[in-house]
């Protein structure tokens, strides 16, 4: 158990910050399975629509070092390499 004023702050700051980590990755999460389902019915359009809400999720956690940045780059590559294979 913590003794100091500032170990039992630290452990109530960690406590919040995991939990907003976790809600940043899973958001990540279901867009990605949004978009490949999307892909895997060749409906290109609407995964288009969706590649700037996945960029701005990975880059602000990419920001806050939840996730690597070359972890999000090369998701947003592998994604919108995906999409552009679809043909119309």
């Amino acid at each position: 158990m913590p003794i100091t004023k500032s170990a039992k702050k630290s452990i109530r700051k960690d406590k919040k910050k995991t939990k907003i980590n976790i809600q940043r990755k899973n958001k990540i999460k279901d867009l990605i399975k949004e978009v490949k389902s999307l892909v895997a019915q060749n409906k290109k359009d609407e995964a288009k629509k969706l590649l700037p809400q996945i960029y701005k999720a990975l880059d602000k956690t990419a920001k806050n070092k939840v996730i690597k940045k070359n972890n999000a780059s090369r998701r947003k590559s592998r994604i919108t390499k995906a999409i552009n294979k679809i043909k119309k």
